[in-house]
């Protein structure tokens, strides 16, 4: 899910797309409500993703030998 949320954002040049000649972007609309309520559901996800792999990570730890 993560990694589809992702996909859906717009590029904004400067990664590897720019290095192999993709470099033709234009930043003429700030950014929409969408965009910015993408980011937040992301960004969100990102951190609820983390902080389970900690969790399973600390169950895993004390509840092993």
């Amino acid at each position: 899910m993560l990694t589809l949320l992702i996909l859906l954002h717009r590029g904004r040049g400067g990664g590897l797309s720019d290095m192999f000649g993709g470099g033709v972007t234009s930043n003429l609309g700030a950014s929409g409500v969408a965009e910015r309520n993408l980011n937040r559901i992301t960004v969100i996800l990102a951190v609820i993703w983390i902080t389970s792999i900690v969790v399973l990570g600390l169950i895993t730890k004390f509840n092993g030998a």
